[in-house]
Protein backbone atom coordinates (compact mmCIF):
# COMPACT_ATOMS: atom_id res chain seq x y z
CA UNK A 1 0.00 0.00 0.00
CA UNK A 2 1.50 3.50 -0.84
CA UNK A 3 0.79 5.64 1.76
CA UNK A 4 0.81 9.62 1.06
CA UNK A 5 2.21 12.25 3.89
CA UNK A 6 -0.27 15.61 3.91
CA UNK A 7 1.54 18.54 5.18
CA UNK A 8 -0.78 21.29 4.06
CA UNK A 9 0.23 25.15 4.46
CA UNK A 10 3.52 24.89 5.12
CA UNK A 11 6.54 26.65 2.82
CA UNK A 12 9.97 24.52 3.89
CA UNK A 13 11.52 27.14 6.02
CA UNK A 14 7.92 26.63 8.08
CA UNK A 15 8.03 23.14 8.03
CA UNK A 16 11.83 22.97 9.34
CA UNK A 17 10.55 25.60 12.26
CA UNK A 18 7.27 23.80 13.20
CA UNK A 19 9.36 20.62 13.51
CA UNK A 20 12.19 22.17 15.99
CA UNK A 21 9.69 24.48 17.83
CA UNK A 22 9.36 24.70 21.57
CA UNK A 23 5.79 23.27 23.03
CA UNK A 24 5.01 26.63 23.54
CA UNK A 25 5.55 27.29 19.61
CA UNK A 26 1.97 28.62 18.17
CA UNK A 27 3.02 26.41 14.98
CA UNK A 28 2.13 22.70 16.09
CA UNK A 29 2.60 19.62 13.76
CA UNK A 30 0.15 18.83 11.43
CA UNK A 31 -1.06 14.67 12.30
CA UNK A 32 -0.29 12.96 8.81
CA UNK A 33 -3.31 11.77 6.94
CA UNK A 34 -3.35 8.28 5.64
CA UNK A 35 -4.71 8.46 2.12
CA UNK A 36 -6.09 4.55 1.15
CA UNK A 37 -5.59 3.50 -2.63
CA UNK A 38 -8.77 3.93 -4.96
CA UNK A 39 -10.95 0.99 -4.92
CA UNK A 40 -10.53 -1.93 -7.71
CA UNK A 41 -12.81 -0.30 -10.23
CA UNK A 42 -13.30 -3.93 -11.85
CA UNK A 43 -14.95 -4.71 -15.18
CA UNK A 44 -18.22 -5.01 -16.78
CA UNK A 45 -19.26 -7.97 -19.33
CA UNK A 46 -21.82 -7.96 -21.45
CA UNK A 47 -23.30 -10.50 -23.21
CA UNK A 48 -25.92 -11.34 -26.06
CA UNK A 49 -28.08 -13.76 -27.62
CA UNK A 50 -28.23 -15.52 -31.26
CA UNK A 51 -27.17 -13.65 -33.96
CA UNK A 52 -29.33 -15.44 -36.70
CA UNK A 53 -29.14 -14.38 -40.23
CA UNK A 54 -31.94 -14.62 -41.80
CA UNK A 55 -32.79 -13.73 -45.84
CA UNK A 56 -35.43 -11.01 -44.50
CA UNK A 57 -32.82 -9.55 -42.15
CA UNK A 58 -30.36 -9.71 -45.74
CA UNK A 59 -33.18 -7.61 -47.42
CA UNK A 60 -33.05 -5.23 -45.18
CA UNK A 61 -29.49 -4.53 -44.45
CA UNK A 62 -29.79 -3.99 -48.69
CA UNK A 63 -32.60 -1.45 -47.75
CA UNK A 64 -30.79 0.24 -45.30
CA UNK A 65 -27.51 0.32 -47.42
CA UNK A 66 -28.81 1.44 -50.57
CA UNK A 67 -28.14 -1.74 -52.61
CA UNK A 68 -25.24 -2.33 -50.37
CA UNK A 69 -25.70 -4.79 -47.56
CA UNK A 70 -25.50 -2.56 -44.10
CA UNK A 71 -26.61 -4.45 -41.12
CA UNK A 72 -25.02 -1.59 -39.04
CA UNK A 73 -29.07 -0.01 -38.44
CA UNK A 74 -30.40 -3.16 -37.85
CA UNK A 75 -27.89 -3.25 -34.39
CA UNK A 76 -27.80 0.15 -34.32
CA UNK A 77 -30.46 0.01 -30.78
CA UNK A 78 -28.44 -1.40 -28.70
CA UNK A 79 -24.77 0.10 -29.87
CA UNK A 80 -24.60 1.78 -26.56
CA UNK A 81 -25.17 -0.50 -24.07
CA UNK A 82 -22.80 -3.20 -25.83
CA UNK A 83 -20.01 -0.15 -26.59
CA UNK A 84 -20.19 0.71 -23.15
CA UNK A 85 -19.41 -2.92 -21.90
CA UNK A 86 -15.52 -3.48 -21.09
CA UNK A 87 -15.92 -6.87 -22.83
CA UNK A 88 -18.80 -6.86 -25.11
CA UNK A 89 -19.28 -10.73 -26.48
CA UNK A 90 -21.78 -12.02 -29.26
CA UNK A 91 -22.73 -15.17 -30.35
CA UNK A 92 -22.61 -15.85 -34.23
CA UNK A 93 -24.61 -18.49 -34.74
CA UNK A 94 -24.33 -18.68 -38.76
CA UNK A 95 -21.66 -19.34 -40.72
CA UNK A 96 -20.52 -16.57 -43.37
CA UNK A 97 -20.54 -17.17 -47.14
CA UNK A 98 -18.01 -15.02 -49.86
CA UNK A 99 -18.91 -11.97 -50.60
CA UNK A 100 -20.98 -12.96 -53.97
CA UNK A 101 -23.13 -15.44 -51.71
CA UNK A 102 -24.91 -17.82 -52.30
CA UNK A 103 -26.98 -16.60 -48.92
CA UNK A 104 -29.26 -19.25 -47.79
CA UNK A 105 -31.30 -19.13 -44.47
CA UNK A 106 -32.85 -22.15 -42.81
CA UNK A 107 -32.06 -25.03 -42.31
CA UNK A 108 -28.10 -24.31 -43.74
CA UNK A 109 -27.20 -20.89 -43.17
CA UNK A 110 -25.14 -19.10 -45.46
CA UNK A 111 -24.60 -15.23 -44.40
CA UNK A 112 -23.47 -12.05 -46.08
CA UNK A 113 -19.83 -11.51 -44.88
CA UNK A 114 -21.06 -7.07 -44.20
CA UNK A 115 -22.33 -9.04 -40.64
CA UNK A 116 -19.10 -9.18 -38.86
CA UNK A 117 -18.01 -5.28 -40.02
CA UNK A 118 -21.91 -4.21 -38.26
CA UNK A 119 -20.62 -6.63 -35.26
CA UNK A 120 -17.62 -5.03 -34.70
CA UNK A 121 -19.01 -1.37 -35.52
CA UNK A 122 -21.69 -2.07 -32.33
CA UNK A 123 -18.97 -2.56 -29.99
CA UNK A 124 -18.50 -6.33 -30.01
CA UNK A 125 -14.88 -7.61 -28.56
CA UNK A 126 -15.60 -11.16 -29.02
CA UNK A 127 -17.75 -13.76 -30.44
CA UNK A 128 -18.36 -17.18 -29.64
CA UNK A 129 -18.83 -19.72 -32.90
CA UNK A 130 -19.85 -23.20 -31.45
CA UNK A 131 -23.37 -23.70 -32.85
CA UNK A 132 -25.49 -26.44 -34.32
CA UNK A 133 -24.50 -24.03 -37.82
CA UNK A 134 -20.99 -23.88 -37.54
CA UNK A 135 -20.68 -26.82 -39.84
CA UNK A 136 -23.73 -25.82 -42.31
CA UNK A 137 -21.31 -25.05 -45.11
CA UNK A 138 -18.15 -27.37 -44.05
CA UNK A 139 -14.65 -26.28 -43.04
CA UNK A 140 -14.32 -23.26 -45.83
CA UNK A 141 -17.32 -21.60 -44.17
CA UNK A 142 -15.54 -21.86 -40.84
CA UNK A 143 -12.68 -20.45 -42.25
CA UNK A 144 -14.56 -17.75 -43.95
CA UNK A 145 -16.21 -17.09 -40.82
CA UNK A 146 -13.15 -16.63 -38.39
CA UNK A 147 -11.33 -15.08 -41.50
CA UNK A 148 -13.99 -12.28 -41.62
CA UNK A 149 -14.29 -12.06 -38.06
CA UNK A 150 -10.42 -11.33 -37.90
CA UNK A 151 -10.60 -8.49 -40.62
CA UNK A 152 -13.68 -7.16 -38.38
CA UNK A 153 -11.36 -6.64 -35.38
CA UNK A 154 -13.22 -9.45 -33.69
CA UNK A 155 -11.52 -12.19 -31.01
CA UNK A 156 -13.43 -15.79 -31.40
CA UNK A 157 -13.50 -18.76 -29.65
CA UNK A 158 -15.34 -22.16 -30.31
CA UNK A 159 -14.06 -23.01 -33.89
CA UNK A 160 -10.94 -23.61 -35.50
CA UNK A 161 -9.12 -23.11 -38.73
CA UNK A 162 -6.40 -25.11 -37.71
CA UNK A 163 -5.21 -28.21 -34.88
CA UNK A 164 -3.11 -25.01 -33.43
CA UNK A 165 -6.01 -22.80 -32.96
CA UNK A 166 -8.34 -25.34 -31.67
CA UNK A 167 -5.68 -25.93 -29.02
CA UNK A 168 -5.16 -22.72 -28.23
CA UNK A 169 -6.79 -20.70 -25.44
CA UNK A 170 -8.39 -17.61 -26.32
CA UNK A 171 -7.25 -15.42 -23.45
CA UNK A 172 -7.99 -11.37 -23.51
CA UNK A 173 -6.84 -8.34 -21.59
CA UNK A 174 -9.99 -6.93 -20.08
CA UNK A 175 -8.47 -3.73 -18.19
CA UNK A 176 -5.08 -5.21 -17.16
CA UNK A 177 -7.32 -8.22 -16.28
CA UNK A 178 -7.05 -12.07 -18.02
CA UNK A 179 -10.32 -13.16 -19.33
CA UNK A 180 -10.52 -16.33 -20.50
CA UNK A 181 -13.50 -17.07 -23.31
CA UNK A 182 -14.75 -21.33 -24.29
CA UNK A 183 -17.55 -21.82 -26.67
CA UNK A 184 -19.23 -25.29 -26.98
CA UNK A 185 -22.49 -26.44 -28.60
CA UNK A 186 -24.85 -29.85 -28.25
CA UNK A 187 -24.11 -30.70 -31.78
CA UNK A 188 -24.69 -30.41 -35.51
CA UNK A 189 -28.27 -30.86 -36.72
CA UNK A 190 -26.33 -34.88 -37.39
CA UNK A 191 -23.75 -33.64 -39.47
CA UNK A 192 -20.37 -35.04 -38.21
CA UNK A 193 -16.71 -33.39 -37.92
CA UNK A 194 -14.83 -34.31 -40.50
CA UNK A 195 -12.65 -37.36 -39.77
CA UNK A 196 -9.45 -36.67 -38.06
CA UNK A 197 -10.72 -32.82 -37.87
CA UNK A 198 -13.11 -33.01 -35.20
CA UNK A 199 -11.14 -30.29 -33.32
CA UNK A 200 -13.00 -27.65 -36.09
CA UNK A 201 -15.98 -26.81 -33.69
CA UNK A 202 -16.35 -28.06 -29.82
CA UNK A 203 -18.73 -30.27 -28.66
CA UNK A 204 -20.56 -29.97 -25.36
CA UNK A 205 -19.12 -31.95 -22.89
CA UNK A 206 -19.19 -30.95 -18.99
CA UNK A 207 -15.16 -32.63 -18.75
CA UNK A 208 -14.29 -30.97 -21.90
CA UNK A 209 -15.21 -27.65 -21.41
CA UNK A 210 -13.19 -27.69 -17.88
CA UNK A 211 -9.94 -28.86 -19.46
CA UNK A 212 -10.49 -25.91 -21.89
CA UNK A 213 -11.30 -23.84 -19.10
CA UNK A 214 -8.34 -25.19 -17.05
CA UNK A 215 -5.84 -24.78 -20.65
CA UNK A 216 -7.15 -20.67 -20.38
CA UNK A 217 -6.11 -20.69 -16.71
CA UNK A 218 -3.17 -21.94 -17.38
CA UNK A 219 -2.14 -19.52 -19.73
CA UNK A 220 -2.60 -17.21 -17.76
CA UNK A 221 -6.85 -16.17 -17.12
CA UNK A 222 -8.05 -14.87 -14.04
CA UNK A 223 -11.59 -14.81 -14.98
CA UNK A 224 -13.26 -17.96 -17.68
CA UNK A 225 -16.43 -17.40 -19.47
CA UNK A 226 -17.75 -20.48 -20.94
CA UNK A 227 -20.73 -19.89 -23.89
CA UNK A 228 -22.76 -22.61 -24.03
CA UNK A 229 -24.90 -23.56 -26.98
CA UNK A 230 -27.81 -25.78 -25.10
CA UNK A 231 -31.70 -26.68 -24.30
CA UNK A 232 -34.34 -27.16 -25.98
CA UNK A 233 -35.44 -24.56 -29.36
CA UNK A 234 -38.40 -22.20 -28.08
CA UNK A 235 -38.72 -23.90 -24.83
CA UNK A 236 -38.23 -21.39 -21.86
CA UNK A 237 -37.58 -23.99 -19.34
CA UNK A 238 -34.32 -25.20 -18.43
CA UNK A 239 -33.55 -29.01 -19.08
CA UNK A 240 -32.47 -31.44 -16.84
CA UNK A 241 -29.48 -31.63 -18.74
CA UNK A 242 -28.72 -27.73 -19.04
CA UNK A 243 -29.30 -27.58 -14.98
CA UNK A 244 -26.96 -30.64 -14.68
CA UNK A 245 -23.96 -29.12 -16.95
CA UNK A 246 -23.71 -25.78 -15.02
CA UNK A 247 -24.09 -27.41 -11.46
CA UNK A 248 -20.48 -29.56 -12.50
CA UNK A 249 -19.10 -26.38 -14.51
CA UNK A 250 -20.05 -23.80 -11.51
CA UNK A 251 -18.62 -26.27 -8.98
CA UNK A 252 -14.77 -26.32 -10.48
CA UNK A 253 -12.74 -23.16 -9.78
CA UNK A 254 -12.05 -22.91 -13.76
CA UNK A 255 -15.69 -21.68 -14.64
CA UNK A 256 -16.88 -17.94 -13.65
CA UNK A 257 -19.64 -17.49 -15.38
CA UNK A 258 -21.64 -18.93 -18.10
CA UNK A 259 -23.87 -17.76 -21.07
CA UNK A 260 -26.12 -19.73 -23.33
CA UNK A 261 -27.52 -19.78 -26.36
CA UNK A 262 -30.20 -21.79 -29.08
CA UNK A 263 -33.63 -21.85 -27.65
CA UNK A 264 -34.47 -18.13 -29.63
CA UNK A 265 -36.35 -17.28 -26.54
CA UNK A 266 -35.45 -16.07 -23.30
CA UNK A 267 -34.83 -18.33 -20.03
CA UNK A 268 -33.60 -17.88 -16.62
CA UNK A 269 -30.97 -17.05 -15.09
CA UNK A 270 -29.75 -18.17 -11.56
CA UNK A 271 -27.08 -18.44 -9.05
CA UNK A 272 -25.27 -22.00 -8.54
CA UNK A 273 -22.36 -22.00 -6.16
CA UNK A 274 -22.08 -18.64 -5.85
CA UNK A 275 -21.74 -18.12 -10.02
CA UNK A 276 -23.87 -16.77 -12.48
CA UNK A 277 -25.60 -18.52 -14.92
CA UNK A 278 -27.98 -17.03 -18.22
CA UNK A 279 -29.34 -20.29 -19.46
CA UNK A 280 -30.44 -18.36 -22.60
CA UNK A 281 -29.95 -15.08 -23.93
CA UNK A 282 -32.83 -15.36 -26.44
CA UNK A 283 -32.59 -14.33 -30.37
CA UNK A 284 -30.19 -11.16 -30.49
CA UNK A 285 -31.29 -10.52 -34.16
CA UNK A 286 -33.26 -12.80 -36.40
CA UNK A 287 -36.43 -13.25 -38.63
CA UNK A 288 -37.94 -16.09 -38.33
CA UNK A 289 -40.63 -16.87 -41.03
CA UNK A 290 -43.25 -17.66 -38.29
CA UNK A 291 -42.42 -14.62 -35.37
CA UNK A 292 -44.09 -15.62 -32.28
CA UNK A 293 -43.43 -12.65 -30.30
CA UNK A 294 -40.95 -14.65 -27.65
CA UNK A 295 -38.61 -15.50 -30.63
CA UNK A 296 -37.94 -11.28 -30.98
CA UNK A 297 -37.20 -11.08 -27.51
CA UNK A 298 -33.78 -11.33 -26.01
CA UNK A 299 -31.51 -9.99 -23.38
CA UNK A 300 -28.27 -8.16 -22.64
CA UNK A 301 -27.11 -9.58 -19.54
CA UNK A 302 -24.49 -7.42 -17.69
CA UNK A 303 -22.19 -8.87 -14.89
CA UNK A 304 -19.85 -6.24 -13.17
CA UNK A 305 -16.65 -8.64 -12.35
CA UNK A 306 -14.73 -7.60 -8.94
CA UNK A 307 -11.68 -8.80 -6.79
CA UNK A 308 -12.69 -9.92 -3.43
CA UNK A 309 -10.13 -11.98 -1.18
CA UNK A 310 -7.90 -12.11 -4.32
CA UNK A 311 -10.20 -13.79 -6.72
CA UNK A 312 -12.55 -12.23 -9.60
CA UNK A 313 -16.57 -12.27 -8.68
CA UNK A 314 -19.53 -10.41 -10.32
CA UNK A 315 -20.64 -8.32 -7.96
CA UNK A 316 -23.71 -6.74 -9.95
CA UNK A 317 -25.52 -8.68 -12.14
CA UNK A 318 -27.96 -7.50 -14.73
CA UNK A 319 -30.31 -8.05 -17.34
CA UNK A 320 -31.08 -5.58 -20.12
CA UNK A 321 -34.71 -6.69 -21.99
CA UNK A 322 -34.55 -6.15 -26.18
CA UNK A 323 -36.90 -6.31 -28.88
CA UNK A 324 -36.91 -7.23 -32.50
CA UNK A 325 -39.27 -4.82 -33.75
CA UNK A 326 -40.40 -5.99 -37.09
CA UNK A 327 -40.80 -2.77 -38.33
CA UNK A 328 -40.70 -2.24 -40.97
CA UNK A 329 -38.03 -1.22 -41.33
CA UNK A 330 -36.46 -4.22 -38.91
CA UNK A 331 -34.64 -2.98 -35.88
CA UNK A 332 -33.29 -4.22 -33.06
CA UNK A 333 -34.04 -1.95 -29.45
CA UNK A 334 -33.70 -2.27 -26.34
CA UNK A 335 -37.31 -3.22 -24.73
CA UNK A 336 -37.36 0.75 -23.00
CA UNK A 337 -36.27 2.26 -25.99
CA UNK A 338 -39.06 5.11 -26.64
CA UNK A 339 -39.98 4.35 -30.50
CA UNK A 340 -41.19 1.04 -29.52
CA UNK A 341 -44.97 0.49 -29.39
CA UNK A 342 -46.00 1.14 -25.84
CA UNK A 343 -48.03 -2.11 -26.10
CA UNK A 344 -45.60 -4.49 -27.53
CA UNK A 345 -42.53 -2.80 -24.85
CA UNK A 346 -44.79 -3.39 -21.66
CA UNK A 347 -45.85 -7.38 -23.18
CA UNK A 348 -42.17 -7.96 -23.71
CA UNK A 349 -40.94 -7.01 -20.11
CA UNK A 350 -43.54 -8.55 -18.17
CA UNK A 351 -42.67 -11.88 -20.21
CA UNK A 352 -38.99 -11.39 -19.80
CA UNK A 353 -39.40 -10.76 -16.16
CA UNK A 354 -41.35 -13.57 -15.47
CA UNK A 355 -38.92 -16.21 -17.23
CA UNK A 356 -35.44 -14.72 -15.98
CA UNK A 357 -36.54 -14.17 -12.38
CA UNK A 358 -38.44 -17.80 -12.50
CA UNK A 359 -35.93 -19.37 -10.39
CA UNK A 360 -35.03 -17.00 -7.76
CA UNK A 361 -32.80 -14.81 -9.71
CA UNK A 362 -34.13 -11.61 -7.94
CA UNK A 363 -33.30 -12.81 -4.19
CA UNK A 364 -29.74 -13.50 -5.36
CA UNK A 365 -29.39 -9.80 -6.70
CA UNK A 366 -30.19 -10.09 -10.09
CA UNK A 367 -31.82 -6.42 -11.22
CA UNK A 368 -33.07 -4.80 -14.39
CA UNK A 369 -30.59 -2.39 -16.14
Amino acid sequence: MRIRLVLAGFTAGALLAACFAPDDDPVAPRTPTVVAPPADPGFTIAATGDVLIHPALTDQAVADGGGRRDYRPLLAGIRHDISAADLAICHLETPLAPEEGPFRGYPEFSAPPEIAEALADTGYDDCSTASNHTIDEGTDGVDRTLDDLDKAGIRHTGSARTQQEARTPLVMDVHGVKVGHVSYTFGFNGKKLPSGEEWVSNTLDADAVLTTARAARAAGAQVVIASLHWGTEYQHEVTASQRQIAQRLLADPAVDLIIGHHAHVVQPIEKIDGKWVAYGLGNSIAKHSDPRGTTEEGLIGRFHFTRSDGRWIVDRAEYVPTVIDLGPPIRLRTADDPTLAPARAAEALARTDEVVLSRGAAAQGLTRG
